[in-house]
């Protein structure tokens, strides 16, 4: 059995999770396809896999895939065991993808839609190329459960699954002991260049809801199904005073600095810029569909300590063994 052990208050809530437990296959999702819309056999396990979406790589090293992978994308950087493997780019000619042997390449939407030519020739050559995003909770858990069924760990799937929903449960609850105007009002700055923020239905709004924050731009509109949307520094502005964290992702889409933030042209008028509660969230957390959400989720939560002077505490462990595999050995959950 795989122990997760919770702690809430100093207490230790044990969870038995089953190491081998067989899943009847209406838990899963509709067969999944390949690019060109050709339903995948069912029971095909793939053993030569180019991932280029960290997230793919990074769910496929909690499922015990590491092994599988013979290309990683450039922008791989967990976990770092991996790091070594060849990297490849969707700016790449196809013949370095086809030199690799892989039998499957898996892809996000925005590749399909920006490289078609690249994909089709892959395809071509028959490589299987299979494009996954999730875009919501809900969608994760089905996410997880199809990369799962590429390379037959449905088993380790349903534990991830189980575990992440254990752990929002108890996040939820933790939240319900606050009344919900107690809340702080937090702005959650996407692009700091083109002011944008997150769509209120993303994975980094549910991180931020978990956290125990209130969004202040639940009103933006999300374009192309994407998880940012165009917000706007008059709309900003607008809830000057009553944004009490200014929290910012930061990385590749997000270049910032909590400096950059406070010398913006009128964000001297917002409270949180004012009273120096302007945080930097590293993008991973907040936009990559892993299990590493959750060290997202505890990260809002230190923010909302610190906004209100508790005591600080240490991120819960890692998720990771040195082999890799998941480990969900314990989140410390904080009230």
């Amino acid at each position: 059995m795989s122990l997760l052990e919770i702690q809430i208050k100093g207490r230790l809530l044990p969870i038995l999770l089953p190491l081998l437990f067989v899943f009847p296959l209406s838990v899963f999702a509709a067969p999944i396809t390949d690019i060109s819309g050709r339903v995948l056999k069912e029971g095909s396990h793939f053993q030569r896999i180019i991932s280029l979406y960290p997230a793919h790589t990074e769910n496929l090293a909690t499922l015990g895939c590491t092994d599988l992978l013979v290309g990683i994308s450039t922008g791989d950087d967990f976990p770092q065991s991996i790091s070594s493997r060849q990297r490849f780019s969707y700016r790449d000619n196809p013949e370095k993808f086809i030199a690799a042997n892989p039998d499957l390449i898996l892809v996000r939407p925005m590749i399909v839609r920006a490289y078609p030519q690249l994909l089709s020739r892959l395809q071509e050559a028959g490589i299987t190329v299979v494009s996954m995003q999730p875009r919501s909770v809900d969608e994760i858990y089905s996410y997880w459960r199809d990369l799962a069924s590429l390379v037959g760990k449905e088993e380790r799937a349903e534990r991830m699954v189980e575990a992440f929903k254990t752990a929002l449960s108890h996040y939820a609850e933790l939240n319900n002991t606050i009344a919900q105007e107690e809340k702080p009002w937090i702005y959650f700055e996407s692009i700091h260049a083109r002011m944008k923020t997150i769509a209120p239905q993303s994975i980094a709004a549910m991180v931020l809801r978990y956290g125990g924050g209130r969004n202040v731009a639940s009103d933006a509109e999300a374009r192309n199904s994407t998880n940012i949307a165009a917000y706007g520094k008059e709309h900003i502005l607008s809830h000057a005073a009553k944004i009490d964290i200014y929290l910012a992702q930061k990385g590749r889409m997000n270049r910032v600095s909590v400096e950059d933030i406070a010398a913006e042209p009128g964000f001297s008028a917002i409270k949180a810029v004012q009273e120096k509660q302007v945080y930097l969230i590293d993008e991973k957390l907040v936009s990559r569909p892993t299990m590493r959400l959750l060290l997202g989720i505890e990260r809002v939560r230190e923010v909302i300590r610190i906004f209100y002077a508790y005591p600080p505490f240490s991120p819960p462990v890692s998720f990771y063994n040195k082999n890799d595999t998941l480990q969900l050995k314990r989140f410390i959950l904080y009230r």
